[in-house]
């Protein structure tokens, strides 16, 4: 059963200005670069308004962190039920589509919770590990799913399609660029060389038994 994504606390409107702010600046600094001051200039406000809604820098940057990877996990647990009685392959192609669509619908947040690895010297928050393994999840039961259909091979290890998935998808930030690419195109084509790699596999390996026998 699919872990259940920790929910967010409630927010006001200052608080929410907040974390758009602190996306779209760890999205471009980073961690480290990023600092209280320059959140609470950019907002607009001073520096010691910023504890009325946070405690600390981490405490943000938890909090963006965790919202960008919400806003994919959402998209994709809504899209697999949307498809809930559809092929394998296609439900494959929903999840794929769903979590680039969330990516780059929400870039500020995703890029910065995929750049933003590390809290400096601060251990990672436990609903970091919560949020991230909760969505890994939802992939490692569709992956299940898909090895289990045939879609994929079950000789495959799960956890290295899961990783190969995921980072080959959270790698177009680096280069997707609206009006270059189509996200249904996009999610078509990875889903396709996932299956079709797949397909190639097993008739490779089927040959080679077939000779080995002779």
């Amino acid at each position: 059963m699919t872990a259940v994504m920790p929910k967010a606390a409630p927010e006001s409107g200052s608080r929410r200005l907040i974390l758009d702010t602190a996306a779209r600046l760890l999205r471009s600094g980073g961690y480290h670069q990023t600092t209280l001051r320059e959140i609470a200039e950019a907002v607009g406000i001073r520096k010691a308004s910023l504890y009325y809604h946070f405690a600390s820098k981490e405490e943000i940057v938890e909090a963006v962190v965790n919202d960008g990877v919400r806003f994919v996990h959402d998209a994709v647990v809504a899209a697999l039920a949307a498809t809930r009685n559809a092929p394998p392959r296609q439900r494959l192609e929903a999840a794929i589509g769903a979590h680039l669509t969330a990516l780059h619908g929400n870039s500020d947040y995703t890029s910065a919770s995929i750049k933003v690895f590390t809290f400096g010297q601060t251990p990672t928050p436990e609903s970091v590990r919560g949020v991230r393994r909760a969505y890994e999840d939802v992939w490692r039961e569709l992956i299940a799913e898909l090895q289990a259909s045939g879609t994929l091979s079950a000789q495959r290890s799960p956890d290295a399609l899961r990783l190969f998935l995921l980072g080959a998808l959270n790698g177009s930030i680096d280069w997707y660029r609206p009006g270059r690419f189509d996200v249904a195109a996009l999610a078509a084509e990875f889903t396709a060389l996932i299956a079709h790699a797949e397909q190639g596999a097993a008739a490779f390996f089927g040959a080679d038994a077939s000779v080995a026998s002779r």
